[in-house]
């Protein structure tokens, strides 16, 4: 069964059409990379996948359930930006997520921390803008989920930053998953990956694994992105 599975799967913003007719199945034990320019729909998808938005035509499936309260505990979700409470301690938001996901599991996040120097003890609000993006990533991949949603992970993070999340991501994510990321960064993220998925204007134009890419057109995914997008 795939993970993650979609059948003419279409959104719709008025006459916009964010996601278009969209077949995709993604089996696990794959870190994919969802790109494309900013525009293009990833985020949309992302969103879809985590149920935060209804498509408005075909079908989405996750581990063979329409997206409702199976696939919410099911999905691992990073959004774009922080949705933390920030006046929270690192340490409350811990328990947050204790309460929230049985797949939870406190001693990793934990031992992620310590292995950063983050105080537990003190507010969201109060580390630094890359410490907070670290929690909440933390926060994350320290599910054991079956889908990892990370929308635009390394965004905004100075290179330093964004190795330790790359890095957090590869040694951290359940192997019986799908790891989704949404970037515009390929440069940055091309090694971890296992399979590209390239979405324009909100339809899919390439769905292929990195070293296909590599084999048959001799370019690595940086190269043949340019090459699709203009850039």
């Amino acid at each position: 069964m795939a993970v993650i599975e979609t059948k003419a799967l279409n959104k719709k913003y008025g006459r916009i059409e964010a996601v278009k007719d969209l077949d995709l199945s993604l089996e696990k034990g794959q870190i994919v990379g969802l790109l494309g320019p900013n525009g293009s729909g990833k985020t949309t998808l992302i969103k879809m996948i985590n149920g935060l938005l209804t498509p408005s035509s075909g079908e989405l499936y996750i581990k063979g359930f329409k997206p409702g309260v199976e696939t919410k505990l099911a999905v691992s979700y990073l959004p774009e930006r922080n949705s933390l409470p920030e006046w929270m301690k690192v340490k409350e938001l811990i328990d947050m997520f204790v309460d929230f996901y049985p797949d939870f599991r406190a001693e990793k996040a934990y031992k992620m921390l310590a292995d950063l120097d983050i105080d537990v003890s003190r507010k969201l609000k109060n580390l630094s803008k890359g410490n907070r993006e670290k929690v909440q990533l933390i926060l994350c991949m320290s599910r054991n989920a079956d889908v990892y949603a990370l929308d635009e992970p390394i965004g905004g993070v100075d290179p330093a930053a964004r190795d330790y999340i790359l890095r957090t991501i590869i040694q951290n994510y359940n192997e019986d998953a799908v790891v989704l990321i949404s970037t515009h960064l390929i440069a940055d993220v091309e090694n971890v990956l296992d399979r590209v998925l390239f979405i324009k204007n909100g339809e899919l134009v390439l769905n292929s694994t990195v070293d296909e890419i590599r084999e048959e057109k001799g370019k690595s995914v940086d190269a043949l992105f340019r090459e699709v997008f203009a850039c």
